[in-house]
């Protein structure tokens, strides 16, 4: 029987080798960190921690072979989670893997499985160890953080006085939706809509009403769309723009009459306004399959004349293409 020994090269006896076992033992059972064992010729758990069972719930006894840990995690996570850590030890390869485990009251506790290969003298992989660590309050600030991100981005994209997209979004937008058409050769509409006489509204009533205003004006031209896919902006100003995929003409002259008819119905008192005592908005809009030959630019142009033309008319009312 082999003999353990000490630096010198002193057998050291078996009481004092199952001591020192019996210490490391009790340092392993007294981290957070929950220890395992894994057999690789059988792919049974030779060990695993007491500490899995006050995370996780299952007694340590239940923790037979690598079945009962893939099944005690989240389907969403388990084949991705499985197929990698077989991979990666099948090549002798030490790894970690983050997964959600289940717990025996059928709630999930996320899990970081830190894993060690063992090589045996051949260089054959022998077993695997490794430590299970308790994640959940990391990953649950990661998700705030990501939260706060995302409510960064769209506060990045949204105007701060109206809610609507801001000019930064509805040029990446108008963009996008102009390259994708191209493709698809589906019409992209747009309107413009101008608050009329919005200058003397403000000498009228201040610029906090004339804030007011633009808020108002700008849940209107909301409302005046049904699809998500859709996208109302503010271009600057007392201008707004409605950008409108996969929409022919027809329904763009339908949707900015909408647009004025909201408006309207606001009944916002405007003494300032030439054509009545109330706010209303003029229109220009446009309907184009795009085409190689022009721009996004020349399209904006257009529809930029129409809304100049309407204007020119009198305000109060839409000006669309042939």
């Amino acid at each position: 029987m082999h003999k353990h020994s000490n630096e010198r090269g002193s057998p050291i006896s078996p009481s004092k080798a199952e001591s020192d076992d019996a210490v490391y033992k009790t340092l392993l059972e007294s981290t957070k960190a929950i220890p395992w064992k894994i057999d690789w010729a059988t792919l049974r758990f030779a060990y695993i921690g007491p500490q899995i069972e006050h995370l996780l719930g299952w007694a340590p006894e239940s923790w037979q072979t690598i079945d009962d840990w893939a099944e005690r995690m989240h389907p969403d996570d388990r084949d991705r989670v499985v197929e990698y850590c077989v991979s990666q030890s099948r090549s002798g390869a030490d790894h970690e893997a983050d997964y959600r485990a289940l717990t025996r009251d059928g709630t999930y506790v996320w899990i970081r499985d830190v894993v060690h290969v063992v090589r045996d003298d051949d260089g054959e992989v022998n077993a695997l160890i490794g430590f299970m660590l308790d994640i959940s309050e990391r990953k649950r600030n990661e998700e705030e953080v990501a939260r706060l991100q995302k409510k960064l981005e769209e506060l990045s994209f949204q105007d701060g006085l109206t809610g609507v997209a801001n000019r930064r979004m509805v040029d990446s937008f108008l963009a996008a939706e102009w390259a994708k058409a191209l493709v698809t050769q589906e019409p992209l509409a747009v309107i413009l809509a101008d608050i009329d006489y919005f200058k003397q509204y403000n000498d009228r009533y201040g610029h906090l009403q004339g804030d007011e205003c633009l808020k108002r004006v700008a849940q209107a031209l909301r409302g005046a769309i049904g699809r998500t896919r859709d996208l109302v902006g503010r271009f600057g100003g007392e201008e707004f723009v409605l950008v409108l995929p996969n929409t022919g003409e027809a329904a763009a002259h339908a949707i900015a009459e909408r647009c004025r008819a909201l408006v309207a119905e606001l009944e916002i008192p405007h003494d300032g306004a030439k054509a009545g005592s109330f706010l209303t908005v003029s229109a220009g809009t446009g309907a184009e399959v795009p085409d190689r030959a022009h721009t996004l630019t020349d399209f904006l142009n257009r529809v930029d004349a129409r809304l100049y033309e309407a204007k020119r008319r009198g305000r109060d009312c839409v000006v669309s293409g042939s």
